[in-house]
């Protein structure tokens, strides 16, 4: 007789594997669809499936430390009477106070300051701290319209109007009431300690032709000082990306699918939107057609990691990135801390995608004072810089070693796709051919 671990008698369903089914049986004990923060668990295609070719014979790499890659970008020079001057192509994405707590707030700030790069403020409105720490701070326009007022759209160096954010197209933002702290409740005019849900869309538009009127009535509050970014989900790339730039955009803000949140449906995180990775070259590839590439910027987001992730975005047209996800990891996120208060959520450092709970262990994503004292904002500013030169400093090296004496001049023709999935969506050759799936092969 087989045993009851012989493979031959336990198969698992591909269709209903384990995890499946104890969803469906806790839908069906709940009645209740799940909520959660971070992004994407599934697998999806990501810029590891592309390679850049670096110089040999038929290209001129620069020495590492002889020649110069410059770093800086400028976003908003289409019409902000004040564009952006960054020392580095990597910003740090709008993550709310209220999803995160004032000391990551602060910290983000204070890190993005020391590289020479720019924060984003989130939902819920703009925190003294975070503008006292940020020299370069980029204030969001959402649908909730919480927190918004003129006298911080004038502090703040550039404005971003938020469509729709990469982990749930379509959707608003939550905010669980275990996170609605008194503070957090004053700023956007909320009872506290109740759930709190963002529109999905903002209340006065009923059609694109209304985004040309927001972005004006912008311009005329800040006397066309500042940038205005429209950012938007990866989904119906090329026509958002073309409603955009008619609307007056002066950059746009694309986050692929991949891309974190504080809280909302895990529906939502697994199955809406594209990737990141085919996202970026159709959003360049449209603002080539418009005579638009490099005058209205493009700023990538969603599942950035790494300097091999920069050059790679980069090379496929984005003028910077922004991270979001990434960011909390340097803070702190999922850090083998507190071992306990990881186990008391269920989960573990390294799989906890608690965030909407508010019982963070390392004090990131919580308003709860004692929680939130186990970050120190100086402490986790510098590690938030380290990883801000780490990756520069790996983008850097890759684009010397594809003989670029600027990051903005790596290019398609840099890299090759390891698949043919990878091929298609970035429109790069298959490795160790000329064939882009879904173009004639060239001779």
């Amino acid at each position: 007789m087989a045993e009851p671990s012989d493979p031959g008698v336990l198969r698992e369903s591909a269709t209903f594997p384990p995890e499946t089914i104890a969803e469906i049986q806790r839908a069906a004990s709940e009645g209740l669809y799940d909520i959660r923060g971070w992004g994407a668990k599934r697998r999806l295609p990501t810029f590891d499936d592309l390679l850049l070719l670096g110089a040999s014979l038929s290209r001129y790499p620069l020495e590492g430390y002889r020649e110069r890659c410059d770093t800086n970008v400028t976003l908003g020079t289409r019409f902000a009477k004040q564009p952006i001057e960054l020392k580095i192509p990597v910003t740090i994405a709008g993550m709310s106070f209220g999803s995160l707590s004032a000391n990551a707030k602060e910290a983000l700030g204070l890190a993005a300051t020391e590289m020479g790069t720019s924060t984003t403020t989130g939902d819920g409105g703009m925190t003294d701290e975070e503008r006292v720490a940020s020299k370069t701070l980029v204030y969001q326009v959402l649908p909730s319209r919480y927190g918004l007022n003129p006298d911080d759209l004038r502090r703040a160096d550039a404005i971003e109007i938020v469509v729709g954010q990469g982990a749930k197209p379509g959707g608003g933002g939550m905010l669980l009431g275990l996170k609605v702290s008194d503070r957090v409740a004053d700023m956007r005019t909320l009872p506290a300690g109740i759930d709190q849900r963002s529109a999905s869309r903002h209340p006065d538009w009923t059609g694109p032709d209304d985004l040309t009127i927001k972005i004006r009535e912008l311009r005329e509050i800040t006397d066309w000082q500042k940038p205005i970014y429209v950012k938007m989900a990866a989904t119906r790339v090329q026509y958002d990306v073309q409603l955009a730039v008619k609307a007056g955009a002066d950059v746009i803000v694309l986050d692929g699918m991949q891309g974190g949140t504080g809280a909302t449906q895990d529906v939502f995180i697994e199955h809406v939107g594209i990737p990141t990775l085919p996202a970026v070259r159709q959003a360049s590839d449209t603002l080539q057609e418009l005579g638009m590439h490099r005058k209205v910027q493009l700023v990538v987001s969603g599942g950035i990691r790494s300097g091999a992730d920069v050059a790679k975005a980069l090379a496929l047209g984005a003028d910077a990135v922004s991270i979001g996800v990434a960011a909390l990891i340097a803070l702190n996120c999922n850090r083998p801390l507190y071992l306990e208060d990881y186990a008391a959520l269920g989960t573990a450092p390294g799989y906890c995608h608690h965030c909407q709970t508010g019982r963070c262990p390392v004090g990131v994503t919580t308003q709860d004072p004692e929680l939130e004292a186990r970050l120190e904002p100086k402490a986790a500013a510098r590690r938030v810089r380290n990883y801000l030169s780490t990756m520069v400093l790996e983008a850097q090296t890759l684009a010397r070693a594809c003989g670029k004496s600027h990051m903005l001049n790596l290019e398609p023709e840099d890299l090759v796709a390891l698949t043919p999935e990878a091929a298609a969506m970035a429109r790069v050759p298959l490795a160790g051919t000329n064939w882009i799936p879904g173009l004639e092969a060239s001779d």
